[in-house]
């Protein structure tokens, strides 16, 4: 006699497999390569100025400045109702991003939306053949958009995610993709002390340029943000890439050599050690007046010093700064990071409050 099997176990199973499967993708994600093994890697670049100034990411600050909410949504909050945001980042060689967003809030269900796109514009290339021969141009580009709530659980407590959709374009060829963030925040109003946590862009292509489906820049983010008592300074520190210890990477850039030409091999303990501190981002935040309407940031990004510096020469890689002001009814935000003895990154931001206007 055939038995029916119970459908609320078939279920448990399901979600069971689903799961293991989730953590069995983050352990292999974790003894990847660093560099070349993701898609639609520029979804990992800052979305705002203030993120460039302060060394690329932010995750436990919930105020006003809605472009935060796109690296970790549980940041989304009631202040930014009605308030749009534009950024835009001049990178090298002519190639800029940037990043737009609009914020609508639902205080009857402690519920707070947004919605947006991010974009990255690579410029034009020549078009040449198998001899060299210039046959026109080409551009590359890619874009998402995405969509994200946040739920406030209780005063201290909050829970967010984002949905995105990626499409990438190179000489007409086209690859598309999905991804999604989820983030939480726990906060201590009264001390000025907050941490957030952020899964950002789980996610993978579902229309490739090649057979195999490449995967999004997995990274989880955990973030611990203080403002001191007696002096209007705020500081944070963001440990990033925590779904995989290792950073580093062989590179002659790293190697340091005697007087006979000897590479000096660094011991066990100086590798651990920078190792570790490759996984933090430093930054601190100066506020200024009643309202805060002027603050100085500067930011440090141990990673992006290690693997962008030359050693035999002093750069301000992985250093970043900038500044906010709030101008009438507009809040200017402008960042500079510097990866490099080429310059740095220029951001600016432009956040409006549309009730100013109504």
């Amino acid at each position: 006699m055939r038995t029916i099997p119970n459908r609320k176990k078939v279920k448990n199973n399901q979600y069971r497999r689903l799961l293991i499967a989730f953590f069995v993708g983050l352990s292999t994600m974790g003894t990847a390569q660093i560099g070349g093994d993701y898609v639609y890697d520029f979804l990992s670049l800052p979305a705002s100025a203030r993120e460039t100034a302060l060394g690329s990411s932010l995750i436990t600050i919930a105020d006003e400045d809605l472009s935060l909410a796109y690296a970790n949504p549980a940041l989304l909050n009631d202040t930014m109702h009605n308030r749009i945001v534009f950024n835009h980042n001049f990178l090298f060689a002519d190639i800029t991003n940037g990043y737009a967003a609009y914020a609508f809030a639902l205080p009857k269900y402690a519920i707070t939306l947004h919605g947006g796109i991010k974009y990255i514009d690579y410029g034009d290339f020549d078009l040449a053949d198998l001899f060299g021969n210039i046959n026109g141009n080409f551009q590359a580009n890619e874009w998402s958009a995405h969509l994200g709530l946040s739920k406030k659980l209780n005063n201290r407590f909050s829970i967010g995610t984002n949905l995105k959709y990626i499409r990438s374009q190179l000489a007409g060829y086209n690859s598309s993709g999905i991804a999604a963030d989820i983030g939480a925040l726990f906060s201590i109003p009264e001390s000025g002390f907050s941490i957030g946590v952020s899964l950002r862009n789980i996610g993978a292509e579902i229309s490739t340029y090649r057979s195999e489906n490449g995967l999004s820049p997995v990274d989880l983010q955990l973030g611990v943000s203080k403002k001191l008592r007696y002096l209007p300074f705020r500081f944070s520190v963001i440990a990033h890439s925590l779904h995989r210890w290792e950073l580093r990477y062989d590179s002659p850039l790293d190697q340091e050599v005697d007087i006979f030409g000897q590479v000096i091999e660094q011991s066990d303990f100086g590798q651990f050690v920078d190792n570790l501190f490759r996984h933090f981002i430093f930054n601190g935040e100066l506020l200024l007046g009643r309202n805060q309407n002027f603050r100085l940031r500067i930011g440090y990004n141990h990673q992006r010093r290690k693997e962008l510096s030359v050693s035999s020469f002093r750069s301000l890689g992985g250093f970043s700064f900038g500044f906010g002001l709030k101008v009438s009814k507009f809040r200017l935000d402008y960042g500079v990071g510097h990866y490099h003895l080429a310059g740095g990154a220029n951001h600016l931001s432009v956040s409006i409050d549309l009730d100013d206007f109504l």
